[in-house]
């Protein structure tokens, strides 16, 4: 007689995957090998952000505010959820915003890396291109973005941890995580 296995928590059913996360924790890097696997398209929302405003991210907060770049992003956010399959890269920030989360939420499969924040810290030293550490021990503001943003990141259906193994790994566990 022949068993059947159990779902899995959040099978996908071919709408866009979101991966969300703090900087750091490999979302772009993730989410292109995760497309590729899948045979979807790869959108990077921070790219995207920096094409409509015709600007990088870093000249946004310095010529606005962070609020004004959130503001941006969550329409991007917005026109990308369009029901097209495919692997989006969200920024650290996106998903803490009431209405991205929302509309993540309800039109894709919400995937949450995570990863202790001595591990991004060490991850995020290798570029200065993150507006929120400059000038700033990359480790404290990590601590303090994780006690604030994590319960938000813990929405999401499905949730991968993104330690210091190979990036391989991860795709490896969201791909069984979304039943593939």
């Amino acid at each position: 007689m022949l068993q059947s296995r159990p779902a899995p928590p959040a099978a996908w059913t071919g709408q866009p995957i979101v991966l969300v996360g703090l900087m750091g924790v490999g979302k772009s890097t993730v989410g292109r090998r995760l497309a590729a696997r899948l045979g979807l398209p790869f959108v990077d929302a921070d790219h995207e952000i920096e094409a409509a405003a015709g600007m990088t991210i870093a000249e946004i907060f310095d010529r606005f505010d962070e609020a004004y770049f959130r503001d941006g992003e969550r329409r991007v956010i917005a026109r990308l959820m369009d029901g097209v399959p495919k692997v989006i890269a969200t920024g650290g920030g996106a998903f803490v915003n009431d209405e991205t989360r929302a509309l993540i939420l309800a039109e894709a499969l919400a995937v949450w890396l995570d990863a202790p924040p001595e591990v991004l810290a060490d991850r995020v030293t290798r570029r200065d291109t993150r507006p929120l550490l400059r000038g700033r021990d990359p480790l404290v503001v990590l601590r303090d973005l994780a006690a604030v943003r994590n319960p938000l990141y813990a929405t999401a259906p499905i949730h991968v941890a993104s330690n210091r193994s190979p990036h391989e790994t991860t795709v490896r566990a969201i791909l069984k995580a979304i039943g593939r």
